[in-house]
């Protein structure tokens, strides 16, 4: 079986994964294509593709395609039904990012509770005034989308005795650590409830601007809105509003509707905004576990086993 891997990979990671993947299989038929000019016609005899997204013509001239491997948790940039009509499977790699990400939400968690946000301020004038953290154990964590993400978050959120409570598709299948579990009809619950609210659904169209004006005005007064999900569930110019007008406590953001956030954002100039570039999943060993992720799947697709985390 022959496998390529795209030009499309984030962060130069082409040859990183292509070298993980190699130094664990080192006779598997694999190529790191680097010239987006030369993938159509190095894709044409491949059955597997990894890749951080498929362009219209890459597919199209990828006639042998079988599988295509996503170097993300989120396939909302892959066209599913073409997919679909090809008999191409889909697979992400899911729960790859479950460790940085539940690191970084429980950072911006202390951040807020801790009072960092205004020690970051006071420093910038050098101001001495002294001021009391809060704790986490008096507060209630809510989460939008318990699934591999979210169920680390609630893990990490165990030690310091913070009440959990999300939803999830399926409500019966509740992790440990979460409190309290609703189905997807039970989010006016959560927010009203949440005095952070964690944001970890996948982006779909039935997510897509499921935290709009009503939903952000559910939320208690002083709660911080955490995105690490995808900035199209969260309707950015409601959320705006609702910072302006005092109506949330803060919010702590690592994906936007437009990326890079454009310079002329009103998000940059809040002390109780903080921002990150998107990079909330980075690790120093995404390359290896996307590797581990993907040659698990190998030996399943070479047996013909059902794909671990398929998606099409």
């Amino acid at each position: 079986m022959r496998v390529v891997v795209s030009p499309h990979v984030l962060a130069g990671g082409g040859p990183l994964v292509t070298d993980e993947i190699l130094k664990r299989r080192p006779g598997i038929d694999l190529e790191h294509v680097a010239d987006e000019a030369d993938l159509p016609a190095a894709v044409a005899d491949a059955e597997i593709l990894i890749t951080h997204r498929l362009p219209e013509e890459v597919l199209e001239a990828a006639t042998d395609l079988e599988w295509v491997q996503a170097l993300s948790a989120g396939t909302d940039r892959f066209d599913h039904e073409a997919l679909a009509d090809r008999g191409v499977a889909l697979t992400n790699v899911s729960g790859i990012h479950a460790k940085p990400i539940g690191q970084q939400v429980l950072g911006y968690l202390l951040h807020f509770e801790r009072g960092f946000d205004r020690a970051v301020a006071q420093g910038r004038d050098r101001e001495w005034q002294r001021y009391t953290g809060g704790e986490l154990g008096d507060r209630t964590v809510g989460i939008v989308g318990v699934g591999a993400i979210g169920s680390k978050v609630a893990d990490y959120c165990q030690p310091f005795d913070a009440r959990v409570i999300g939803t999830k598709r399926d409500p019966t299948d509740a992790p440990e650590g979460v409190d309290e579990i609703y189905g997807a009809d039970g989010l006016a619950s959560v927010l009203a409830e949440s005095d952070y609210l964690v944001v970890a659904c996948p982006l779909t169209e039935e997510t897509r601007g499921l935290l709009d004006a009503e939903a952000l005005a559910t939320l208690p007064d002083d709660a911080v809105l955490v995105n690490i999900a995808r900035g199209d569930i969260v309707d950015q110019s409601a959320l705006v509003d609702a910072l302006e007008a005092g109506d949330l406590g803060g919010a702590a953001l690592d994906v936007f509707e437009e990326e890079p956030l454009p310079e002329s954002s009103p998000l940059w100039d809040r002390d109780n905004v903080l921002v990150t570039p998107h990079m909330a999943g980075s690790t120093p060993h995404y390359w290896e576990r996307c590797a581990d992720i993907f040659l698990r799947n190998y030996d399943r697709f070479r047996d013909g086993e059902d794909l671990e985390n398929r998606v099409v």
